[in-house]
């Protein structure tokens, strides 16, 4: 069948290929590195508790046979394997049947830890993930020219998590349709980047510029890629820049590279690359594609209501499998930032002068003179959740009560999650608080004269002193 290959869009599947790649290698490097403390044996929320109590169908997962903190550490590095082995090209250098094989590998690794993640893995851009991996399994490799049906099927996964991202936005606060929402975003997103401050403090015009520049892009734009190139190509295109405007004024994990990798898979590249031959696709290739197609489409029903209804929601899987998902972000807008700070003491009896010492975290802002750092892709974890935490303790319940209490014990894998811990394993503190505070960006002049990036000012205790047993007298 002619119809079924565009070979003009090789170099576009390509880029999309090796994006998706480090994505996802990215992902599993976090598995590896912050499974065992958030998940494992003697995690906070543990894989073998919740397997035990969740029925296959519901979270299929390698887990549910075995959740031992060596098999989840070989299974994590094992996915950072496959995904290096993608990312260098080796399903360019298989058979097609190979190829396809090599990339169901990472999704169906994936898969397995999403399905267990709890709250940890409760976040959008993993079922993205998964959805976008899943349709790259049949995008094939250099033996066939990139399917029409799948790039169309990247394309209507571009246009959910656009189109609606933007309608959750006019649909939700109303700063967004006033277009003031900017005014307190770079402030009081989840993980401040390095730029961030300079943003939040750009003239509020820019700001009015900017979200407006953010609706045409999620509203108007979206349509446009199912329309002929090169008007589909430069809507992507626009799309890319509005993303990278985001990589640089923030830190959200996988989502805006996959968003960019999507977007790729949409761009004629033809005039750069020249046209290239390809051998006709298998009948059995056009089989499984045109099958997968029609799945995707039926799967496709309940997303597509979710769009239209006035009641929708966001970063919604309808299937354990995440095939197909609705996603959407910042449907409100925090207009102050507060952040749980966590202190430790080795002092008998708290008291009013007690020395409490500070835990640092990676990416959230506690120290007020140092800058927030670049993260994204990698996600760090426990920061983002301590941010949720921050806005409701009701986000906090499920995971806050073991993490004090790892704390307590000096715990080295929960230690690792952390920039700085005031007390080594071997001697942890006997008490540990947490108090809220409100932060702010300093002000240029501030800046210049403390060299402080925050101002933050107490609020109230979030915890008071804890210590694990009050009849040890250690």
């Amino acid at each position: 069948m002619r119809w079924f290959t565009e070979p003009d869009y090789w170099l576009a599947r390509l880029i999309f290929q090796r994006t998706l790649a480090a994505v996802y290698l990215t992902a599993f490097l976090g598995a590896a590195l912050q499974f065992r403390a958030l998940l494992g044996e003697r995690g906070m929320l543990p894989v073998g508790r919740y397997v035990a109590r969740t029925p296959f169908r519901r979270a299929p997962s390698v887990f549910h046979l075995r959740s031992d903190d060596r098999f989840l550490a070989c299974w994590a590095w094992a996915g950072c394997a496959v995904s290096a082995a993608l990312l260098a090209g080796a399903d360019a250098l298989l058979p097609l049947w190979a190829g396809m094989l090599l990339w169901a590998v990472p999704w169906v690794m994936y898969l397995s830890v999403v399905n267990v993640g709890q709250t940890w893995y409760g976040f959008g851009w993993e079922s993205l993930l998964l959805e976008t991996g899943f349709l790259a399994v049949f995008l094939g490799n250099d033996e066939v020219a990139p399917p029409v049906l799948v790039l169309l099927l990247l394309r209507w996964v571009l246009f959910r998590v656009e189109f609606g991202a933007g309608l959750i936005k006019i649909r939700g606060d109303e700063c967004w349709r006033k277009l003031t929402c900017l005014d307190h975003h770079h402030e009081t997103q989840p993980m401040p980047g390095p730029l961030s401050r300079f943003f939040h403090h750009l003239p509020k015009p820019v700001h009015r510029v900017e979200v407006a520049a953010n609706h045409v892009t999620q509203l108007a734009l979206p349509p446009l890629l199912f329309t002929p190139q090169p008007v589909a190509g430069w809507a992507a295109a626009l799309m890319i820049v509005t993303q990278l405007w985001l990589v640089l004024s923030g830190n959200f994990a996988g989502l805006n590279w996959l968003t960019i990798a999507l977007a790729a898979s949409a761009l004629d590249l033809s005039a750069l690359t020249g046209p290239r031959e390809f051998p006709p696709a298998p009948v059995w290739y056009e089989a499984v594609v045109i099958a997968v197609t029609v799945l995707v489409a039926v799967l496709s029903y309940r997303p597509a209501r979710n769009l239209l209804s006035r009641r929708q929601v966001m970063n919604r899987s309808f299937d354990p499998l995440h095939l197909v998902n609705t996603y959407g972000a910042f449907g409100s807008v925090s207009r102050v930032r507060y952040e749980i700070v966590v202190e430790g003491t080795a002092e008998r009896t708290p008291r009013t002068d007690t020395g409490w010492r500070v835990y640092e975290f990676p990416g959230k802002p506690t120290d007020v003179r140092r800058r927030p750092g670049q993260f994204a892709p990698y996600h760090l974890r426990l920061d983002w959740m301590m941010w949720f935490a921050a806005l409701s303790p009701a986000y906090a319940r499920p995971w806050f009560g073991a993490f004090v209490e790892r704390l307590l014990t000096g715990d080295r894998d929960t230690l690792r999650l952390l920039r700085h811990s005031p007390f080594p394993p071997d001697a942890p503190p006997r008490y540990v608080r947490a108090r809220l505070f409100r932060y702010r960006f300093t002000s240029r002049a501030h800046r210049r004269e403390t060299g402080a990036y925050w101002e933050r000012t107490y609020v109230r205790d979030f915890l008071p002193p804890t210590r694990l047993d009050p009849d040890d007298d250690r």
